[in-house]
Parts: C-alpha cells; structure tokens; sequence
C-alpha cells in the first residue's frame, strides 16, 4: 500500500479535487466543448515519457558507477590481503575503516540537499586523500613491489572516476525548463478540460459523470511523480532509487 502513496500524493488529489470541480460547473452552467486529446499528447504525455526515459538512462548510469565505485574498492582491499605477505590485522581494519569512511561519505553526500554538495564533498576528496596515503605509506611501505604500488593507485583513480560521475548525474538533473513546462500544464489541463469532460457526461450515467476528470487527473499527474522520483537515484525517496549500503559492502571484505 505505502507503494501506491510515491505516486498518488496530495498534489494529485488537489488536481483530481479541481478537476471535478471544474466539472461539475461546467455542467451546471452548460459549458461544454469538444476538445481535441491531440494536445494532451503533445503538451504533456510526451514532454514526461522522454523525461522519464531520461531520468531512467542516468540512473542506469549511476548504478554502473556506483559498482565500478564499490569493485574497485574492493580491489584495493584484496591488494592490501593478498599481495602483501603476511598483512597484520591492524593493516587490513586499516583499509577496510578507510573504504569504509569513502562509501558512507558518498552516500551521505547524494542522499542530502544539492545545496550542501560543496560542502559535503569535502568528506570524500578527504577520504580518497586518506586512502591515497594508505597506499603509499601502509602498502609501499609494507613492502609491495612499485609496479603492484602503481596497479592499485590505477584502482584509485578508477573509483575517483567513477564518483566524479555519479556526482555530476546528482548534481545536473533533466532540462528544468522540459519539467516545468510539464508542471504547468500538468496542473492547468485538467482543470481547463472541463468543458470537454462535461461534453462527455452528456453520454454517460449520473454515476460515472465523474470518472474520466478524476482518471485523467491521476494519470497525468502519477506520471509526474514517476519523473520526479527518478530524478535524483540516490536521495532514497522511490522504489528505484540506488541504495548505498555500507554495512553490506564491508561485510563481504573478507580476511
């Protein structure tokens, strides 16, 4: 149930309440027009299908980012178990604490506000600064061959990469002006197309005079709630969103 909530919301029932009120004085004050759905298509269902077709795209992007984010921090940490000889425990809890700090400081990052990315990402360059000195002082100086030294700052820049990316898919979103466009007409046309929808109860019984304004309403304005759910693949709020689960990723870095 709380599923169907993501996508009907209270903007969809002041649309829906508007839509039928448009309605019902159209209806008593003989207003009615046949209009043509040709504008419906145009003005909004397209706009939003190629929004929400594009808002898909980057999260699939995303979430190839965030595993190339998550094998190559994994890489850096099978280097530090098995390319070593005989790492101590303290070396090993090292680099899984500094994986560990890298990943919650990203999800922290792209969970939160746009508006704190500046300062919030500061947490993460820390972290890949951490992890960069890890490798030169702990791996290097643990007796790791240069060329093995040179293939794991190799598996740093990969994960540096990779989050530069997934930044730049939460930090730019979908043209704003195709979703506000979409937002405008979202809200005007059910309410406008009252006289079309009181041209078409002259066809119907009293009981469903009202179905297709409050039909219309939901689908026009549930599509929306789609788009804006995927907009942002990382602030958790939807049932596609990316879940960063730091718990999860350390606990399968196995000793």
């Amino acid at each position: 149930m709380g599923k169907i909530f993501l996508i009907i919301n209270v903007k969809t029932l002041v649309i829906t309440i508007l839509s039928i009120l448009s309605t019902y004085l159209c209806i008593k004050f003989s207003i009615t027009a046949d209009f043509p759905l040709t504008l419906i298509a145009t003005a909004i269902i397209f706009p939003i299908v190629f929004s929400i077709n594009g808002a898909y795209k980057r999260r699939e992007v995303a979430l190839s980012k965030y595993s190339a984010l998550k094998a190559h921090g994994k890489a850096i940490y099978f280097v530090t178990r098995d390319w070593l000889e005989n790492p101590s425990q303290e070396t090993l809890n090292g680099a899984k604490e500094l994986l560990g700090r890298l990943m919650s400081a990203c999800k922290f990052l792209f969970s939160h506000d746009i508006k704190d990315a500046r300062k919030n990402e500061e947490e993460v360059y820390l972290a890949f600064s951490e992890l960069s000195k890890f490798i030169k002082n702990d791996l290097r100086g643990n007796g790791l061959a240069t060329g093995e030294v040179s293939r794991c700052n190799q598996y740093l820049s990969k994960m540096f990469i990779s989050f530069e990316d997934a930044k730049h898919i939460y930090q730019y979103r979908t043209p704003r002006t195709l979703r506000t466009f979409s937002t405008v007409f979202i809200t005007l046309l059910p309410i406008l197309y009252g006289p079309y929808f009181a041209h078409g109860a002259q066809e119907y019984s009293p009981y469903v005079t009202y179905v297709m304004p409050i039909l219309f309403s939901l689908v026009l304005v549930s599509l929306s709630n789609i788009q804006d759910h995927l907009e942002n693949p990382f602030d958790g709020i939807g049932e596609d969103d990316i879940e960063i689960n730091v718990d999860q990723f350390l606990r399968r870095l196995y000793d």
